[in-house]
């Protein structure tokens, strides 16, 4: 259960007004301008700096050496505030956009995390999210084109599109073909805006961008359906190993190609109790050390599932660990993990996919692997 808290405007936050942004304005620049006014009347008024001597060059020249130096340091230390005052506005940007999941979803564990590629404003252009519904926990991952504050209103029009859809629509695929005219609709707004050229139709969105999707649906029974959109499929952790859930061939990304007409999801088995699923983004396989290596995500999965006990948080951790200790450093791309855990009664479970209670234990069903 989230719980939201509302929080009344404190006596500072309300005195924040135009006029004390005016004021700090005003003594910004009253630095600046006292130190001027200090070089000039030294320059006209003082006698010292009239003569040409070697003497009085060389203190006229220590002033004016120290009044530029100064004002270096005020400006240095004006935008350092100011870069400071941009990254709390993204971080508050990403964590509004970005909502932490439930640790537990309709009896499912949760977790989530995000690494950005952009140093100054800590914000990426990757987009989960997981929802309970009539229909099944229904999850988004993204990818958008570009990385920072250019890529946050995309993400922004794609997540709100899907947490609207996935309680109207009964259908996996028709949810997409929401977030798909959501995308087309915000492209061409704007492209509007910043008169981008779109082609020969000024209809037509931005023809470079695009945004992958994966949707999943995981049913009460634990039956698994899928869709991707130039994403890529998530891992299974269970009693077969670590394993993709699909392998078969994903859509276009949206945005630059028009969906086809029947979009029927992928079944994929099911979600057996015990089991995760690890839903990622291209910037956790594409991650390289110094050597130009490639970070093994199923290898450092596989590490995971050797732990005891197995949860979304430890899963989670592990991951993060061994991505930190072969990057060393920021990425080079947005990085995004989703883990979701299957911690449902599994006689609830049993009963609910018709086996006696009592009788001949249950054969785990084998999961599908559709084939392109």
């Amino acid at each position: 259960m989230i719980r939201i808290e509302a929080r009344t405007p404190t006596r500072r936050g309300s005195a924040e007004g135009p006029g004390r942004c005016g004021l700090r304005r005003a003594r910004a620049l009253a630095l600046p301008t006292l130190w001027g006014g200090a070089a000039i009347a030294y320059k006209l008024a003082c006698p010292l700096a009239q003569q040409n001597g070697f003497g009085a060059r060389i203190v006229t020249s220590a002033v004016f050496f120290a009044v530029g130096t100064g004002l270096i340091v005020h400006v240095r230390r004006a935008l350092v505030r100011e870069l400071r005052q941009v990254r709390k506005v993204a971080g508050a940007a990403q964590s509004a956009l970005l909502r932490p999941p439930p640790a537990r979803l309709d009896g499912l564990r949760v977790a989530a995390a995000q690494l950005s590629a952009d140093r100054s404003a800590a914000i990426g252009g990757d987009l989960y999210e997981a929802i309970a519904t009539e229909h099944g926990v229904r999850v988004v991952m993204g990818d958008v084109r570009g990385h920072g504050l250019a890529a946050l209103a995309t993400a922004a029009a794609v997540l709100g599109s899907f947490r609207e859809a996935v309680h109207d629509e009964p259908d996996l695929g028709r949810v997409l073909r929401r977030l798909d005219r959501a995308l087309a609709r915000h492209l061409r707004e704007r492209a509007r805006a910043e008169h981008l050229p779109a082609g020969p139709d000024p209809e037509n969105p931005v023809a470079e961008e695009f945004v992958t999707v994966l949707l999943l649906e995981i049913r009460r029974d634990g039956e698994l359906r899928a869709l991707s959109c130039g994403h890529p499929w998530p891992y299974l952790l269970g009693g077969h190993g670590v394993e993709p859930l699909a392998d078969a061939e994903p859509l276009p990304p949206l945005g630059p190609f028009p969906l086809p007409r029947d979009v029927d999801p992928v079944p994929c088995g099911q979600l057996l109790a015990g089991e995760s699923l690890v839903l990622y983004t291209d910037g956790a396989e594409d991650a390289r050390d110094a050597q130009g290596r490639f970070f093994s995500l199923p290898g450092a999965l596989a590490e995971a599932a050797r732990g005891h006990p197995v949860s979304a948080q430890s899963i989670l951790r592990t991951v993060l660990t061994s991505l930190h200790r072969h990057i060393s450093g920021t990425p080079a791309d947005d990085i995004a993990l989703l883990v979701l855990c299957n911690d449902r009664d599994e006689a609830r479970l049993s009963l609910s996919q018709g086996a006696r209670p009592g009788g001949v234990d249950r054969q785990p069903p084998q999961h599908s692997r559709p084939t392109a």
